[in-house]
């Protein structure tokens, strides 16, 4: 980018469309000039997770906007309604779940934006957390 962005309108959000729902990028390189903040939009319909899941070289708040979130850190699960958050340290094991009737609505905010690595890892196909949350719901 020749000049660092300052504002994004909704015209210039960036709008990636991932398995648990489209993610509304409103902070990140190459969009505006940080190397510190990450900001997604993320809107989660009924029944989907971002299961299980580690940042190597991030930390993250999640801050629900709207809906209800099963949300799990470490092997610790709180359910989380509009205004209320979660803070994940770096590399710990993390997930997401809409256990509502309606769309979940969140703010992720991760920090560095600039990383070396993955910026995540699944890990919802290994123990213990394979077994902690199985996902989809069966009921």
């Amino acid at each position: 980018m020749s000049e660092a962005r300052r504002f994004v309108t909704a015209a210039e959000m960036e709008v990636e469309e991932l398995p648990w729902g489209p993610h509304e990028w409103l902070s990140r390189p190459g969009l505006v000039d940080a190397e510190q903040l990450l900001l997604v939009r993320v809107h989660m319909p009924p029944r989907q997770a971002h299961k299980f899941h580690r940042h190597p070289e991030m930390e993250e708040i999640i801050y629900v906007l709207e809906g209800v979130a099963e949300q799990w850190v470490d092997r610790e699960k709180r359910i989380l309604g509009p205004g209320e958050i979660a803070h994940i340290p770096k590399d710990v094991v993390h997930g997401t779940y809409n256990i509502g009737d309606s769309t979940l609505r969140f703010l992720a905010i991760l920090s560095p934006a600039k990383i070396t690595g993955p910026p995540l890892i699944d890990m919802s196909e290994e123990e213990p957390w394979k077994s902690l949350r199985p996902w989809p719901p069966t009921d």
